[in-house]
């Protein structure tokens, strides 16, 4: 990538599941008149659309999990065992969401045994030394950080971000970004069924971490831990190294693309029929404001 080109790399998971709820939790479906619910894509497109209008990226991926156990499940077989399966509302729209980004001839990209974290870090960490932009409203995600890769974790509401850089993570956390594997290895994560140690949260991951650097920096100092503290982490020393394996994001999945394809041009006449075509009707007004800004070269690049 040339150096002033911007690579937006979207959670289309994060984004989809996030808009299904957001509306699902009061009825509103969007049912168009197919039968077909559509408020999960439509909410995922506005997200979309909205990062882009406010960062103006050059380059866009879209990753997804692609169903079906990776190999963290071979690791630990009840991994993200615990989670129910989707509504029925929104089940046809993981297929609708990546017909709708194909209509934005944007790539969508993911890989059999590996969820979209994997695609993302793949991605985000074989384009340096370029700009990186990560959407997402996973937390994971920020172990990524370094000086050329940000994450923008959505906030409730559009266009409303939590946008961590390298150097505010560590001044939020006092650990850095790939210290945070450990942190997470040690406090565990229930939402993806994984115990790690059992009885340390996250006050007390960090500060252990803090403390000592590292998994392997506490162990080499279990002596100057509390009797509980040191309890547990014998007790659970197994699980806690392989919490870790479980945390960690795999930046080399076997992943075939071309940058040339993520090229960001807002081809506004097929945006909008796919809007027409799947009756996206609460992206009309954004799409009209689109078209304002596109005679104005606000959103095709052109600086």
């Amino acid at each position: 990538m040339k150096e002033n080109e911007h690579l937006l790399i979207v959670d289309g998971m994060a984004l989809l599941f996030r808009s299904f709820y957001a509306t699902a939790v009061t009825g509103q479906f969007m049912i168009n008149s197919k039968g077909m619910p559509t408020n999960g894509v439509q909410g995922y497109i506005k997200h979309l659309l909205t990062a882009v209008e406010k960062i103006q990226p050059t380059h866009i991926a879209v990753c997804w999990d692609m169903g079906g156990n990776t190999f963290r499940n071979d690791l630990f077989p009840d991994y993200k065992s615990n989670r129910e399966a989707p509504p029925v509302e929104l089940i046809p729209q993981f297929d609708l969401a990546k017909k709708a980004t194909d209509f934005f001839q944007l790539p969508n990209i993911g890989v059999e045994g590996f969820e979209a974290d994997d695609c993302i870090g793949t991605i985000a960490k074989r384009e340096h030394p370029k700009k990186v932009t990560i959407l997402s409203g996973d937390r994971d995600l920020l172990q990524l950080l370094d000086e050329h890769i940000d994450v923008m974790l959505l906030k409730k509401g559009y266009g409303n971000y939590a946008f961590y850089t390298y150097e505010r993570f560590y001044e939020e956390y006092g650990v850095t970004p790939q210290q945070f594997i450990d942190v997470k290895a040690l406090m565990g994560d229930p939402s993806d069924g994984y115990p790690g140690v059992k009885g340390i949260g996250e006050k007390t991951a960090l500060k252990l971490i803090q403390q000592f650097g590292s998994i392997e920096g506490i162990l080499e100092n279990l002596s100057l831990l509390s009797s509980s503290q040191k309890k547990k982490i014998e007790e659970d020393l197994d699980m806690l190294f392989l919490s870790r394996k479980l945390a960690t994001i795999h930046c080399d999945a076997p992943i075939s693309w071309n940058k040339e394809q993520a090229r960001w041009e807002p081809f506004l006449d097929s945006i909008m029929e796919c809007i027409e075509q799947f009756e996206f009707k609460t992206l009309k007004p954004l799409l009209l404001r689109w078209n304002v800004h596109k005679s104005a070269g606000l959103l095709s690049n052109e600086r």
